[in-house]
């Protein structure tokens, strides 16, 4: 993205986004849909390191009325059965339990494309929105005065804003100048990424392999090839990152008890420390925080992005009517919107992963009754399956 001068007055905006990545930019693009005049602040970028996003039914129609589906047409591919193999070891262990989206009468529960394939797509769409201007810099300070936040950089003249949205991730300069408390937290998991291409046809099925170092996840993309996410304990994940190509994808294809055959590694690889975080509120002072820089939990089930591309949702639907898109109402709306949902979501994702990580008792018996249901309660797997979804949504 270049910087461009397309609102009237560039030294002032009705709406500034902190960050570039894939939530920021829909963001940016949701708010221009709307009408209002919108300024992005980064750059852009999403490095190749096997990075997917499962983009569920609701994220996937938010996509579709921003107009980008053309774009991401043969990038992506559909998730039609998702398959849960409990490989703990446990005493208890279940058979796997699969959920078809035809039992909900969609044809996938959603789609797998790239994170860099998607922000590229979000980027050049951002782009060539006349609502939009783009400032390709990094933002060094953020300050509330008065009736608008003020934005400053080193490359670029202060930008007076009247709601500011944090879509700046973990670390985030928004939400410091907030005043909005966090409590975040570490988890003794690295997270490997990877595209594999594999001998056999995936057949659009997502299988999510619960080891006792957390989810070895194997997702399909276009063609016979699936993304990996596999969290392992930080010595064996480093043992593990070190192994060429050739090693790694044995690794793999053993890990997954050549579910898909003899594998190739495709591309670069990635390693993540996995981490959580929540925070107090949603927003304050003119400011609201979107994506990781409001919620951060382990790849588990889906619900990173999707859960922040409901808050760009959530966000959305409250700017409806407003005259001051940073007013206190506006603020206090969205927190309440976003409360139960993020704090829900947040902890069924960190009770799954720290069942996965003890061998008590207890944990392997409560995992194998609710998987042993889901698999013979058909409402009980139909209700589960619509709250999966539901971290999609877009309305």
């Amino acid at each position: 993205m270049t910087s461009r001068a397309t609102l009237p007055h560039p030294d002032q905006a009705e709406i500034a986004i902190i960050g570039a990545g894939a939530v920021g930019l829909a963001a940016a693009l949701a708010c221009a849909a709307d009408g209002w005049q919108v300024t992005v602040f980064g750059r852009p970028v999403a490095p190749r390191d096997g990075r997917t996003v499962a983009l569920l039914d609701g994220s996937w129609r938010m996509l579709a009325e921003l107009g980008l589906l053309p774009a991401l047409d043969g990038k992506a591919a559909p998730l039609a059965v998702m398959r849960l193999v409990d490989d703990t070891g446990s005493l208890f262990r279940q058979p796997p339990v699969e959920f078809y989206a035809s039992e909900l009468g969609l044809d996938a529960f959603g789609w797998n494309v790239e994170n860099a394939d998607l922000v590229a797509v979000l980027a050049e769409h951002v782009q060539a929105n006349p609502n939009i201007r783009t400032v390709p810099h990094m933002v060094s300070a953020i300050e509330a005065v008065d009736d608008v936040v003020r934005i400053s950089g080193a490359e670029f003249e202060p930008v007076r804003a009247r709601l500011v949205i944090g879509a700046d991730g973990r670390q985030s300069r928004v939400r410091e100048a907030a005043g909005i408390s966090i409590r975040d937290w570490r988890y003794p998991q690295i997270a490997l990424t990877a595209i594999l291409g594999h001998r056999r046809d995936h057949r659009e099925t997502s299988t999510e392999f619960h080891t006792r170092s957390g989810p070895c996840t194997l997702v399909p993309l276009p063609g016979r090839r699936s993304s990996l996410v596999w969290m392992l304990e930080p010595k064996e994940a480093e043992r593990i990152a070190a192994l060429d190509d050739a090693m790694f994808a044995r690794s793999v294809e053993t890990q997954t008890h050549s579910l898909l055959g003899a594998m190739t590694v495709e591309g670069a690889r990635g390693r993540v420390p996995m981490g959580g975080l929540s925070v107090a509120r949603f927003g304050a002072s003119r400011m609201a925080l979107i994506g990781e820089a409001a919620h951060v939990f382990p790849p588990i089930g889906a619900q990173g992005l999707n859960l922040g591309l409901r808050d760009v949702a959530a966000l959305r639907r409250v700017l409806q009517g407003a005259e001051d898109p940073g007013s206190d109402a506006v603020i206090a709306a969205y927190d309440s919107a976003r409360q139960t949902d993020v704090r829900l979501r947040t902890g069924a994702v960190d009770a799954l992963n720290r069942t996965l990580l003890t061998d008590l008792l207890p944990a392997d018996l409560m995992r194998g009754a609710g998987l042993l249901a889901l698999s013979q309660i058909g409402p009980l797997r139909r209700i589960v399956m619509r709250q999966g979804l539901a971290g999609g949504m877009a309305n």
